[in-house]
């Protein structure tokens, strides 16, 4: 049987799971943030733990197809080192899951000062769903929005 899941689980099929199953998640911070489910699921550690899994998961496969590592750290010399890394999929799955699990983390972030700010939901809807597609722009768009409400700019919060 474990050898059955670990077959239907390839790259392929796990980032479209990913995919499907971050969609909740998000669909209920924008729409219910304010919820039971919101709060004990979604902003809890809940989702980090099953994306958490995935990852360890494309590490273990990659490590069963001897993916080499080392070749990792070479990310930070050059542009095209960078770029030759996007060329595998488990590295591209790797950061991926990596990608979705920050900015569902930061979601949360948003959804949890914003009803201690008592800033609006409709309100908060644009950033998260511009975090959820393009992460850094909306919590930026998000810090805005907050610089009214908190009225002043804790560089530390």
């Amino acid at each position: 049987m474990i050898e059955q899941i670990f077959a239907y689980f390839t790259i392929e099929i796990l980032y479209f799971w990913v995919n499907l199953g971050i969609l909740p998640f998000w669909l209920t911070l924008i729409f219910f943030p304010q919820s039971n489910f919101t709060k004990y699921f979604v902003t809890s550690i809940f989702p980090i733990i099953l994306l958490g899994g995935s990852y360890i998961f494309v590490l273990y496969k990659a490590y069963l197809n001897a993916y080499d590592f080392d070749s990792n750290f070479e990310l930070y010399l050059s542009i095209s080192n960078l770029s030759n890394l996007f060329t595998s999929n488990t590295f591209l799955m790797l950061f991926w899951i990596h990608f979705v699990s920050i900015n569902l983390f930061v979601g949360g972030w948003i959804v949890r000062d914003s009803q201690r700010l008592l800033i609006g939901k409709i309100l908060v809807a644009v950033p998260l769903v511009i975090t959820y597609l393009i992460g850094p722009l909306g919590i930026f768009i998000y810090w805005l929005i907050r610089i009214f409400y908190a009225k002043s700019i804790n560089l530390y919060e």
